[in-house]
């Protein structure tokens, strides 16, 4: 086969079918936690974080609050994967066996999201939210006192979120989303002309961070009945530091692949081990995300 614009263009159609193919076969999971912003510059700043907004009887004037300020900022990042075609595939008419390759791109596309997104969970031990304390902390300043939303242990971590409210426990910035390009022009490709290789790529300008951790509680306890219902209250508890209940009401046990046993033992038996009821039937639903460790 000639390379000509005609073949060429022929190829990137096959490479951007076999790439929307890729990411039509994962359905991702972040936008279940995860707020998505449509970032307008490098970074953006999240101000606002430190309060949610509660409506009260209007007497007089209007009680004007004033938004708690931090300076929790996310940046934006460049993700990008890159694959080459040699010239000879083209020319002998059999690029048709790279393209489970690039069905693997869009797959790799579609899962990146989760991959940031469910890293926040596991790195939320140790990373800063916008109240300077670790996500995930035992003292997070609340009015004139301190609020634990871990548990503490050696078991590996499980998660309780509240995804229910418009705004959810983290977020997820899109500057630019993901796009496929490519490099194929002999005329004018450096990478064409010196090495004979058709290049094809994909890259996003995108961040993950934290919202609100009242939305989110973590546990490095046994997942069993007692600790899972030690969480669930804590959750529920939360207040504001005006001392109002925050109506957190977790909905979602997050797992990763060596708490889904004991997540569905403790959440999908109906009854335990003994017979007796299990309270906690279908309390929370159960993602168990393979990018949990």
């Amino acid at each position: 086969m000639e390379i000509s614009p005609a073949a060429v263009q022929a190829l990137y159609t096959a490479v951007n079918t076999a790439f929307n193919a890729g990411r039509g076969t994962y359905t991702p999971l972040y936008e279940r936690i995860a707020t998505i912003v449509n970032s307008t510059s490098g970074s953006e700043n999240y101000a606002w974080l430190g309060e949610f907004t509660r409506l009260k009887q209007w007497i007089g004037e209007r009680d004007v609050k004033e938004m708690s300020v931090s300076d929790y900022t996310v940046k934006n990042v460049k993700y990008e994967a890159t694959e080459g075609i040699k010239a000879e595939y083209i020319e002998d008419d059999t690029y048709g066996v790279l393209m489970p390759k690039f069905e693997d791109m869009g797959y790799a596309a579609a899962t990146h999201p989760d991959e940031l997104i469910f890293k926040l969970l596991s790195d939320g031990f140790t990373q800063l939210c916008y109240d300077k304390q670790n996500f995930f902390d035992t003292d997070h300043p609340v009015g004139e006192a301190t609020v634990s939303n871990m548990q503490d242990g050696t078991a590996p971590a499980w998660y309780l979120l509240d995804t229910s409210r418009p705004l959810k426990p983290l977020l997820f910035q899109k500057r630019r989303d993901y796009r496929l390009q490519s490099k194929t022009d002999s005329g004018t490709s450096d990478r064409v002309f010196m090495v004979d290789e058709f290049l094809y790529g994909v890259d996003a300008r995108v961040a993950a961070g934290y919202g609100f951790w009242q939305q989110a509680f973590a546990s490095k306890a046994e997942l069993n009945e007692d600790n899972l219902n030690s969480a669930i209250q804590s959750m529920m508890l939360f207040e504001s530091s005006q001392g109002r209940p925050l109506g957190i009401m977790p909905n979602l046990l997050v797992v990763g692949p060596q708490n889904r046993a004991a997540a569905k033992r403790v959440v999908e038996a109906e009854n335990k081990a003994g017979g007796e009821s299990n309270i906690n039937y279908k309390a929370v639903e159960i993602v168990v995300c393979p990018w949990l460790r």
